[in-house]
């Protein structure tokens, strides 16, 4: 797919912002409403309630009941979703582009006109509390929840994106209004488009359902939370055991990001990463082992996963940590550095293949750096990465006096065992 150069970014007057990206050569548009409202939005009284909140906008309006926006969609074969993040909610479409003016119809109803219904609430209730258990028999989501919960306990980074049974069963219609009114506001929004505008009059129509958009935000987002080390560890009668072993991040939005981009992919980010030869490839102690980076707006996350036998936790511990060792011991040659870069150039550029992740770049990048990054801007930054600043980030990175661990099952391995498993580097 052909890049179409820098997307046109246009403010209303009333502080709503609209990024649009016209690709002319394709049939579809990707629609999103993306809103900078998340989990660490809430503190205890009200975990969960962004989350419950992005449910309850497809259980019905003032002109449709949840049926009839289903319906609505599926007569023009459209699709219609949200998700909630830490730090973001997004409500998207994806259509041919002569139905653009229905997908934004049916979007822009249930982000105005949501019902809350009292009776609607209760059953949403009981299905984010099966939602809850289905999170609870799958430790392989437990496990990177519970380090975040370890390492920001003190913040509302380490709040449960879902909330917890006793805090969504407090919820009523007033308190989703109320919330709504505060924080679903002109400022905190961005709306993104991408795919054939031009046929579809899109910015026309936005404007005319957007432009009268009000309301007045709450106090920015606490963004002084900062990674602490620690050790979580939850029992669960399973065959596995799974741990996340963290280290300190960094915050989206600064050129170190692309540098942290080519340590992770190196170390933990595919079938050649070393993580991977080594310890599923060279041992076969684990049939998952990889690593990601999690930048938030002002702090950052860095974890290396695996899934394994519980007699094999220390085993797989010691390779974790020697792999880590190695980045220093045996240092990486350019020609190393080179193909990472080229990996990470040709994954971003996949990504974009699709008016979707079109849509999902522009309008993320908007809400959460104020900006859009262009294909030949990152392509820049990804070049622009030597060894000298791969050096500098893995020392600021993997401090061992600053590494957390995470477990979920029954495993020999206590918490008086992590300093121990730390010395063996």
């Amino acid at each position: 797919m052909k890049m179409t150069g820098l997307p046109e970014i246009i403010t209303f007057d009333n502080g709503l912002r609209v990024v649009m990206e016209d690709i002319p050569f394709v049939r579809s548009v990707s629609f999103g409403i993306w809103v900078k409202n998340g989990s660490r939005d809430e503190d205890a009284s009200t975990n969960g309630i962004s989350h419950f909140i992005e449910h309850m906008l497809f259980k019905g309006t003032a002109k449709r009941s949840a049926k009839e926006i289903a319906d609505a969609m599926d007569e023009i074969g459209g699709q219609v979703n949200a998700y909630t993040s830490k730090e973001y909610t997004c409500y998207y479409t994806r259509t041919l582009d002569s139905h653009f003016d229905v997908a934004l119809d049916v979007l822009s109803d249930m982000f105005f006109n949501a019902r809350f219904d009292p009776e609607d609430i209760r059953k949403e209730h009981n299905v984010i509390l099966e939602e809850i258990n289905m999170y609870e028999d799958t430790p392989e989501d437990i496990v990177h929840d519970l380090l975040q919960y370890a390492v920001y306990k003190n913040g509302s980074l380490g709040l449960s994106i879902l909330g917890t049974a006793d805090s969504i069963g407090t919820f009523k219609r007033d308190n989703f209004k109320n919330y709504m009114n505060t924080h679903y506001v002109p400022e905190r929004t961005v709306i993104a488009i991408a795919g054939n505008l031009s046929a579809c009059d899109a910015l026309r129509r936005v404007r005319e359902a957007f432009g009268k958009f009000e309301g007045q935000a709450t106090d920015a987002q606490d963004l002084n939370q900062v990674y602490k080390p620690a050790f979580a560890k939850k029992e669960k009668d399973i065959e596995q055991v799974h741990l996340c072993v963290g280290f300190p991040g960094i915050a989206i939005g600064t050129d170190a990001s692309y540098t942290m981009a080519a340590i992770n992919t190196m170390l933990g980010g595919g079938m050649s990463s070393r993580l991977f030869q080594k310890i599923r490839e060279e041992h076969g102690l684990a049939y998952s082992v990889y690593s990601y980076h999690t930048g938030f707006v002002d702090t950052g996350l860095f974890a290396i996963y695996a899934a394994l036998n519980p007699a094999q936790t220390d085993d797989v511990m010691a390779l974790i940590l020697g792999e880590v060792k190695k980045l220093f011991s045996e240092k990486i040659e350019k020609s190393q550095l080179d193909r990472t870069k080229e990996q990470l150039k040709s994954n971003y550029i996949l990504s974009l293949e699709s008016v979707a992740s079109r849509m999902n770049s522009i309008g993320r990048n908007l809400l959460m750096l104020n900006r859009i990054v262009t294909a030949d801007e990152l392509i820049q930054k990804i070049d622009a990465i030597d060894l000298d600043a791969f050096y500098e980030l893995c020392e600021k990175v993997f401090k061992m006096d600053q590494m957390s661990l995470a477990v979920v099952g029954a495993t020999e391995t206590e918490s008086g065992n992590l300093a121990c498993l730390t010395s063996k580097l």
